[in-house]
């Protein structure tokens, strides 16, 4: 891995890339710290010290404490992803949409033009609920917003929607410019950011003997083992063998050779805890604003850490896994592209039964993959609730984190590969790439 790196220098595009990405981030981070006018910032952090459960939470940390401190970049990158996700949908269900995914790169091009646009919207709407949510709260008898109005709420929708219009613009550059998916990394360094204070909140803990030495290093060597086991499973597929019948054209022989179907443990990567997560989390942040007791009473029961609320979120996540991955992977459009290649699957009729064989085993793999995700998601939730072990990073924040790393390291290995260079492991299988 030393090696690695020390080969790094020695390609210059792949350094300028490297460099540029880091420039990125650090602009990004730089951003979080720069306030949207007419808050007070004080009373706003006493409000969200009380949010750890709510969605305000969840965006918060994707955002990288950015909410919390209202900045320009409050909204980060979510409603780009939700805008995406949308659309993802929709080519599903609306026969134009679908007609643009098949066109190739045009048609990426003009479905990724609808989701900016969507992303400006939804950023609009968005920004203004802020805005309004904001005016309301209030902290004994100081307010958050010492000027309400509708000076205010326009100024926060404009602040916010072009911190958001100008992340999205950052992540395309770093996609485009630098090293890695840019969306991803800046919600990779958002979640890192925090990494710093659940440190020294940990070494505190030790210090005034909340926990003990044998306790760090149990826990210690349970992220590490976590780590491993989420490198392990996204990493992991299953090959279906793929044969493909020789044709002979003129003097040439084509086809005859072997090759492999790759399905993932995880095809439906980390959407389905997002979703689960929104949707449970959203009862109690209405209950934020709703004092009645009988509003407060049932979202009790759904309360972050409760049983129900486990079994719950347990329920939904296996359920998007399901369904996100029916609208992502089409085992009917896989035969038919195999069957015009002239492929098939050793033992199987090619068409339909090949169709067949691929949903039945993706389904089973999505079972793996639900179950997988859910007990990454849920050991933190059960540590923390129950046993009162200091696991700072959720299910969700650690997939992505583990996700973007491999990712980013991937292309790297690529870069390295193709000139010629030692990758960081000798025996490395980065996205079919081996050293």
């Amino acid at each position: 891995m030393i090696q690695g790196f020390q080969n790094i220098p020695k390609i210059p595009e792949l350094k300028r890339r490297i460099i540029f990405t880091i420039l990125m981030l650090a602009i990004y981070r730089l951003g979080i710290h720069i306030p949207t006018p007419g808050v007070d910032t004080a009373a706003l952090t006493a409000f969200f010290a009380k949010t750890k459960g709510t969605l305000f939470g969840l965006i918060d940390m994707f955002s990288g404490g950015a909410l919390r401190r209202l900045s320009i970049f409050a909204l980060g990158i979510m409603p780009y992803i939700s805008a995406a996700i949308i659309f993802e949908l929709l080519t599903a269900v609306v026969p134009y949409l679908e007609r643009l995914k098949k066109e190739g790169e045009l048609g990426r091009r003009k479905i990724t033009q609808y989701t900016r646009y969507a992303t400006i919207g939804l950023s609009l709407i968005q920004g203004f609920f802020i805005s309004v949510g904001l005016e309301n709260m209030v902290l004994g008898e100081v307010h958050v917003v010492p000027h309400p109005g509708w000076g205010f709420r326009l100024l926060s929708m404009i602040t916010l929607t072009s911190g958001t219009a100008f992340l999205m613009w950052l992540g395309e550059q770093i996609t485009e410019k630098g090293i890695g998916n840019g969306i991803s990394l800046i919600i990779f360094s958002g979640i890192v950011a925090g990494m710093p204070p659940a440190i020294v909140n940990t070494t505190r803990l030790l210090r005034t003997g909340e926990i003990n030495i044998f306790q760090l290093i149990l826990l210690i060597v349970f992220m590490i083992a976590v780590v491993a086991f989420i490198v392990f499973m996204e990493r992991g597929q299953r090959r279906i063998p793929i044969q493909y019948a020789r044709r002979v054209v003129g003097r040439r022989v084509y086809g005859g050779q072997s090759t492999h179907l790759p399905l993932r443990i995880n095809t439906s990567g980390v959407i389905p805890p997002i979703f689960a997560s929104s949707i449970l989390m959203f009862p109690a942040t209405i209950a934020q604003f709703v004092k009645i007791p009988v509003v407060e009473n049932v979202v009790g029961l759904f309360r972050w850490g409760s049983p129900l609320y486990l079994l719950l979120y347990v329920a939904l996540i296996i359920f998007f896994c399901y369904f996100y991955t029916a609208i992502i992977f089409n085992p009917e459009d896989v035969a038919d592209n195999m069957r015009k290649y002239g492929g098939y699957i050793p033992g199987i009729r090619p068409g339909k039964r090949t169709a067949e064989f691929i949903d039945k085993i993706l389904t089973r793999l999505t079972l793996a993959g639900g179950i997988y995700v859910s007990l990454v998601c849920v050991l933190p939730t059960i540590l923390i609730k129950k046993f009162h072990t200091p696991f700072y990073f959720g299910g969700t924040a650690l997939l992505i984190v583990v996700g973007v790393a491999i990712e980013t390291i991937a292309q790297i290995e690529t870069h390295l590969i193709s000139r010629y260079y030692e990758g960081f492991l000798k025996k490395s299988k980065f996205k079919g790439v081996s050293s």
